[in-house]
């Protein structure tokens, strides 16, 4: 057996590592996922509270995540969507895992390259799609998407307030010419961004764009109903979301068992749902780490165990 020691100073640091560790409550011997790979940190975190007999299955469907695959005979890498976790459980023979972590953040190198179109600091195409094989671009967006469906995702994926002026001056401006850079884009909206709020308006433009061009939602959705069907009773589920979407979605289908509605009882008034709360309320991160690591700041954790 090998245990690897791959740097990763090009992506992120763990955000609230030791909790993501202590959520898990990782037995020896047993199976755990990391469906959100990146830079391998929580993995190799993971890896070192694993016996010989562990096994550590470890999602990314990003290009560059390749590169930083940790040499052990105890991790299996997918090269994978975690939409399609149950999937390639089976065909690893681990349909009944002790936990599953998920950071759900775009990693700081991501952002840091000016190619993928992620970062409102750089110029280039607008692409954002974390996985480089995938057909729809931010551009493709911008550029075809009907202005009611730009108002939506807008509104919707960034909390834009005037998301349906902004959807409208894209329509009209792409009748003169295809908005295809972040250069573009930013000298496209200036006028509809508040003054003195530019670099949130852009963030939460840009986070828009990058859920629709991803599906983020809609595979947040599907992961988590499959992760419920995965986890052992007792196993534990992990995820770690950066913003309220992601985080309601998770917070209501650990409560319900669904993500919208109210939670369905059996006929003796039992609660119908496949995961428990282990902390009452989300997880944020400690004062000293913020300071140290700005990404946490808005990281919400949560934890449960399968019933």
């Amino acid at each position: 057996m090998q245990k690897g020691n791959v740097p990763m100073s090009e992506y992120h640091n763990p955000v609230m590592l030791n909790e993501c560790i202590e959520g898990l409550n990782i037995v020896p011997a047993g199976t755990y996922i990391d469906v959100t790979y990146g830079g391998g940190g929580h993995s190799r975190e993971i890896l070192k509270h694993l016996d010989a007999s562990g096994r550590l299955l470890a999602f990314d469907q990003d290009e560059d995540a390749k590169k930083n695959i940790i040499q052990d005979d105890r991790l299996t890498f997918i090269d994978q969507n975690f939409r399609f976790l149950k999937n390639y459980c089976r065909l690893h023979e681990a349909m009944q895992v002790d936990g599953i972590l998920a950071d759900l953040g775009v990693s700081s190198h991501q952002f840091d390259q000016p190619e993928r179109g992620f970062s409102t600091r750089f110029d280039a195409d607008l692409d954002m799609r974390m996985d480089q094989s995938a057909p729809i671009t931010a551009k493709e967006v911008i550029d075809t998407y009907s202005e009611e469906d730009l108002h939506r995702i807008f509104g919707m994926y960034g909390e834009i307030q005037n998301a349906k002026s902004l959807a409208r001056t894209l329509v009209t401006s792409r009748l003169n010419k295809k908005i295809e850079t972040i250069a573009e884009f930013k000298e496209v909206i200036k006028h509809r961004i508040p003054r003195g709020k530019e670099n949130k308006y852009l963030a939460q433009a840009f986070q828009a764009l990058r859920i629709e061009v991803n599906q983020e939602l809609e595979a947040l959705q599907e992961f988590l109903i499959q992760a419920a069907e995965v986890l052992k009773p007792g196993g534990r589920l992990v995820v770690m979301s950066y913003h309220s979407l992601e985080d309601r979605l998770v917070k209501n289908f650990i409560a319900k068992g669904k993500f919208r509605g109210e939670v369905e009882k059996d006929f003796y008034g039992n609660m119908q749902r496949p995961l428990e709360s282990v902390n009452r309320k989300a997880l944020v991160a400690s004062e000293a780490e913020i300071a140290i690591n700005n990404r946490a700041r808005s990281a919400k954790l949560r934890i449960a165990v399968k019933l």
